[in-house]
């Protein structure tokens, strides 16, 4: 029965409905639909959806879990304990889906013509540029995730579907690339009315593409001919554009929207990123590597700047912090935050009472301390539902991609400091002239300019997806996925912490903020003063993901699996 299934579902992905003489007239197929307008436009909303979007939107922080920006108490997800294999559920799933979208695509595009003449030339292609994208952005996915994959761009067979090898991942990506720019050709500039894929869109996406293959002649002219339409700005208010209640923003390029309201399914449940206090159990919290990576006011790193205080690690830090981490003894879903304190304030009654969020009161406190707070609002302690945006691809990023491109191009001038004040002069909220009220950049060295990139990216894009992204392609995931998650002591350690003045890091141990970007937390370890309840691990052929058993079973053609994967 399994391998039945397994066939059916491939079938459907290859090529959607079959042609059998069994298409009512009333009901939509591929034999009797797109004969107008809206039909393909409801075909084209169906590639909207989040299940085709797997990798960005099948759970909250989907990625996240599989990088050091990440801490859960003592689990590790598949990935971050280096033991997937070919029969991994998220492989399994992304495959599955994204090959469902591409072939979605692939019938809106071979309908066009056949309706020439009958719809005016200036929607067609229009639709032809909106699918094109689409294509394009799935097949980015799979290229960066598994490497050589079965191509695509018409409907098949089934006995063409199960003879299907797989295509050189280069090959692959010059049509990746000649889809994005048909959609920057046709699609419109954004305007009013609903939000559909842009102009803009096409060469943010075809920027990320080329910048996940290290192809940074590509990414900077993409990224350049994005920022060059002046369709999109940074948004000025930083939190706002992950809230629940933002359905717009000039900074937003794609987002996949989510409404409990509208369409009656729940985003995801947000138990575990609501304090305990407020009635969810926290059990997911940003890493301490990520809390050391924001710089300090000065511009430096923790392990440089004279302004950092183990002893009060806020103070003095890149405002973005604030953003993304709740800040110690600050109001936070009705009660004042402070995993240092045994008892803390009720704001709404006054009364201090038991504070569930500290290891002094309460061993299932966050094991680290700390509390996420972007994206996170007063409706997320309401029924531990919500409903925001997946956001997949926004300005900010462009901008990053552009000012790395022309980094590692050795291409460093005045557009690419321009592009990254820009983003640090928003986070301060000030004028990006006004170089006296914020640390702007003006590093020369490609090298040094390297490394700033590289942490400006994970602390502005935090807890976006993007840092898997980034670790896979610059290959340093074998180290940063190598370390151990690191947690403050129980109630014994933490209470002798606090007596010695050893909190809330370790006086005398600094983090390491190494050439690459990345944070060792080994010093902090040495102390003995914190935990680490477990070790990540990292196998190198996750550099890549396994093609999954099932398909493989179906069509051996598919073989040899990627390396380390076996058959």
């Amino acid at each position: 029965m399994k391998k039945i299934i397994s066939v059916l579902t491939i079938a459907s992905i290859f090529f959607g409905c079959q042609k059998l003489d069994l298409n009512p007239l009333s009901e939509g197929s591929s034999e009797n639909w797109f004969s107008n307008e809206q039909e393909f436009e409801l075909a084209l909303n169906d590639l909207y959806r989040p299940e085709l979007w797997y990798v960005e939107a099948s759970r909250a922080y989907n990625l996240d879990r599989y990088t050091d920006d990440w801490s859960q108490r003592e689990q590790l997800y598949e990935y971050a304990s280096g033991t997937i294999t070919s029969d991994w559920s998220d492989s399994k799933e992304t495959w599955i889906n994204t090959y469902k979208g591409i072939s979605r695509a692939n019938i809106i595009l071979n309908n066009i013509d056949k309706v020439r003449g009958t719809i005016p030339e200036e929607k067609l292609n229009q639709f032809k540029g909106e699918a094109s994208f689409f294509r394009g952005a799935f097949y980015s996915y799979l290229v960066f995730l598994y490497g050589d994959v079965p191509f695509l761009t018409k409907e098949v067979t089934i006995d063409e579907a199960f003879a299907m090898g797989r295509t050189d991942k280069d090959i692959v990506l010059k049509q990746i690339y000649a889809d994005f720019d048909t959609a920057a050709k046709y699609l419109p500039p954004p305007g009013s009315g609903v939000r559909r894929i842009t102009d803009g869109a096409a060469y943010a996406f075809k920027a990320r593409a080329a910048t996940w293959m290290l192809d940074y002649e590509t990414a900077r002219d993409a990224a350049k001919s994005c920022m060059d339409l002046k369709e999109y700005s940074l948004d000025p208010d930083y939190r706002s554009m992950f809230l629940a209640s933002t359905n717009s923003s000039p900074g937003f390029i794609f987002v996949l929207p989510q409404s409990m309201e509208l369409t009656g399914t729940e985003a995801f449940n947000a138990k575990s990123f609501v304090p305990r206090y407020a009635g969810g159990n926290n059990v997911a919290q940003p890493s301490w590597e990520l809390f050391c990576s924001y710089l300090c006011t000065d511009g430096l790193p923790v392990d440089k700047s004279p302004l950092y205080d183990p002893e009060d690690p806020f103070k003095n830090r890149d405002p973005r912090i604030y953003e993304t981490i709740v800040e110690f003894g600050t109001p936070w879903l009705g009660y004042i935050y402070d995993p240092g304190v045994a008892q803390t304030l009720e704001i709404a009654t006054g009364k201090m009472v038991t504070n569930k969020e500290s290891q002094l009161s309460d061993q299932f406190a966050a094991y680290n301390g700390l509390c996420l707070k972007k994206g996170v609002d007063e409706t997320w302690a309401d029924d531990y539902l919500s409903d925001n945006n997946w956001m997949v691809m926004r300005y900010a990023d462009v901008l990053l991609m552009y000012a790395e491109a022309k980094m590692e191009l050795n291409e460093i001038d005045e557009s690419v400091f321009d592009a990254l004040n820009s983003i640090r002069a928003r986070a301060y909220k000030v004028p990006k002239t006004a170089i006296a009220l914020y640390p702007s950049i003006s590093e020369t060295n490609q090298a040094k300019l390297r490394t700033i990139i590289r942490m400006e990216r994970r602390v502005e894009l935090a807890w976006e997806n993007r840092r898997y992204f980034d670790l896979i392609r610059w290959r340093l995931m074998e180290i940063a996925n190598k370390r151990p998650v690191v947690a403050l002591p129980q109630k014994p350690g933490l209470t002798a912490n606090i007596n010695s003045g050893d909190y809330f890091f370790p006086k005398g141990a600094l983090p390491i903020i190494e050439d690459n970007g990345l944070v060792n937390l080994q010093p902090i370890i040495n102390t003995g003063k914190v935990r680490t309840p477990v070790i990540r691990d990292f196998q190198p052929k996750q550099y890549l993901w396994p093609i999954p058993t099932e398909e493989i079973t179906i069509n051996p053609n598919l073989l040899p699996n990627n390396p380390g994967y076996g058959d």
